[in-house]
């Protein structure tokens, strides 16, 4: 395999498998999970998932990579012929994920430039409903084009291609370190901050304060499985 699809280093491999495992997913939805299936008694079912069946996949598909160096429906294919099927799920899977992701990508720029004059005003849920999303109750309301954010979405396209079309290392690789740990610095800022915004305590009585009840409840079990995914 050429130098072009190596990564220079360890360290470059891990914070790039961090960065993708940590995902918009854990950051931007599990809060709101964690907090509607029983606050701190999730991290039970969410624990036994990653080990279930986070754990085993990651092994799976590294292995599957290490050992083929090549594409996953490849791989499979080399594997056994029939079942080549099996391995266009995963991409298949990240293309759709991708289609939302990039919108949300393109509102977290907005929000960027925004941030700096705080330009939501005083009331942020009616700006994203009503003039970002410029949302109507009408069905012709899925069809309509919001320039702006259109653009925001062809800008993050064109960064993850200015990154992606380099050599592994050279782009993916470091932009992860300092991409990743940039991330862990934001979020413990994100999280100190989080501390003093009114309503604080009553997020933190319910992760600290379970209800292990609800472990019983079989749709906690199916939320944190689905996390996962």
């Amino acid at each position: 395999m050429s130098d072009k699809n190596e990564w220079g280093s360890n360290l470059s491999f891990v914070l790039a498998m961090v960065g993708s495992a940590v995902g918009l997913g854990n950051i931007w939805r599990y809060p709101y999970v964690l907090y509607s299936n029983g606050g701190g008694a999730f991290y039970i079912p969410y624990i036994v998932a990653i080990l279930l069946m986070g754990v085993p996949f990651l092994i799976l598909e590294y292995g599957v990579g290490y050992n083929f160096k090549s594409s996953f429906p490849k791989a499979i294919r080399k594997i056994h012929s029939k079942a080549e099927f099996l391995g266009w799920l995963l991409p298949v899977s990240v293309f759709i994920i991708m289609i939302y992701y990039s919108c949300i990508l393109g509102w977290d720029g907005i929000y960027v430039i925004l941030s700096f004059f705080k330009g939501w005003g005083a009331d942020p849920n009616t700006f994203f409903a009503a003039t970002l999303l410029q949302s109507s109750e009408s069905a012709t309301g899925l069809t309509s084009f919001i320039p702006v954010i259109a653009i925001a979405m062809l800008i993050s396209w064109l960064i993850v291609w200015f990154i992606s079309h380099k050599d592994l290392e050279e782009g993916l690789g470091k932009v992860s370190k300092i991409l990743v740990p940039l991330l862990f610095v934001i979020m413990i800022a994100i999280v100190a901050f989080s501390l003093t915004l009114p309503g604080a305590m009553i997020g933190l009585n319910e992760l600290f304060s379970p209800n292990w009840s609800l472990l019983l409840d079989f749709n906690i079990w199916m939320a944190a499985f689905g996390q996962i995914i």
